[in-house]
């Protein structure tokens, strides 16, 4: 092949590539159409979360979903390096009925941890695309109230109420809320709660269209020990049969419940997808084939996206260079 040859060979596989990505668009169009101007709760957690490759491209199809025009809130939480860092500080790291047993001072580690570093990380990660991150916990403005679930358990807490005022006053300026999975109590003590519950009944509270649950599995098993046996949707009544089943993890148990929560509420769809997967949310949303799990209501078709036509307004305004 002459060096002409080759220059022309090279020209037309990049048109072709380019042609294929704006192929991907024309497909993709619909799909934005109806999700634009719709909130969708994403709780992150798993691997994804603390690789920061993985971590950078999550924030970034956050921000493409921002862009495009829909109002992402972000839920987390970071077991993981909570009892790391309890290990480290010499405190004991104690579970009963998969529920952390949080006293005063692994409390403060929980906040260190969770409100200190891995919000903030989060919020810089997506920050790099512009000014679109608030960093928050669920005890500021009151957004998430708690009460402590028994004596046995410390400040681990029940969820009692989300006041949702704070979230519409970030969504309505374009913001994206990053909350950590910390509440507040009655009497002003802060409170260790679940995110995938936060996640859940804060969707079901704002009026979520969707929740996502990010992990690092590929989404519920039939039988986990069988990687043939994934269950690609299942309507809200299955996942109820399901929480009673003795064959799923304490972790998944909670994120069923969670679904269920949100489901009940009014919420159009829960989906729990594998957050390792390159660009999991945007297959999930913007394609038919999905790739993790969907839970829907009994009055819903698999064929049906959940979202309705929706004014193509609301586009992310803020972003811009940092300064």
């Amino acid at each position: 092949m002459t060096q002409q040859e080759e220059q022309i060979f090279n020209a037309r596989a990049a048109q072709a590539q380019s042609l294929q990505q704006a192929q991907l668009l024309i497909e993709a169009l619909p799909w934005i159409k109806e999700a634009t101007g719709k909130t969708v709760v994403i709780k992150y957690g798993g691997a994804a979360m603390t690789d920061n490759k993985l971590c950078a491209d999550v924030m970034s199809d956050i921000v493409l979903m921002k862009i495009i025009g829909l109002n992402p809130i972000i839920v987390h939480g970071g077991g993981n390096e909570i009892s790391q860092l309890s290990e480290k500080l010499g405190l004991p790291v104690e579970f009963k009925d998969g529920m952390r047993v949080t006293s005063p001072e692994v409390m403060d580690v929980v906040k260190m941890v969770l409100i200190g570093k891995v919000n903030q990380e989060l919020v810089g990660q997506m920050n790099a695309h512009g000014h679109l991150a608030v960093g928050l916990s669920g005890a500021d403005g009151h957004t998430i109230k708690a009460e402590p679930i028994s004596a046995e358990l410390g400040l681990t807490g029940n969820i009692t109420q989300i006041d949702t005022t704070l979230l519409h006053d970030l969504i309505s300026s374009n913001y994206v809320p990053i909350i950590a999975s910390v509440a507040v109590g009655a009497d002003g003590a802060s409170y260790n709660v679940n995110a995938d519950m936060a996640a859940g009944k804060i969707a079901a509270a704002i009026g979520a269209h969707k929740v996502i649950f990010l992990t690092d599995v590929d989404g519920l098993y039939a039988d986990f020990n069988d990687k043939t046996s994934l269950i690609s949707h299942l309507t809200l009544n299955q996942a109820m049969e399901m929480q009673r089943s003795e064959g799923l993890s304490a972790g998944m148990i909670t994120k069923i419940q969670a679904c269920v929560t949100a489901l009940t509420a009014g919420v159009s769809r829960a989906h729990i997808l594998n957050g390792t997967i390159a660009h999991a949310l945007l297959l999930e949303i913007f394609t038919n084939e999905g790739v993790g799990t969907m839970i829907m209501r009994e009055d819903q078709e698999v064929g049906d996206n959940g979202f309705t036509n929706y004014p193509l307004e609301g586009l992310a305004s803020k972003l811009h260079s940092r300064d």
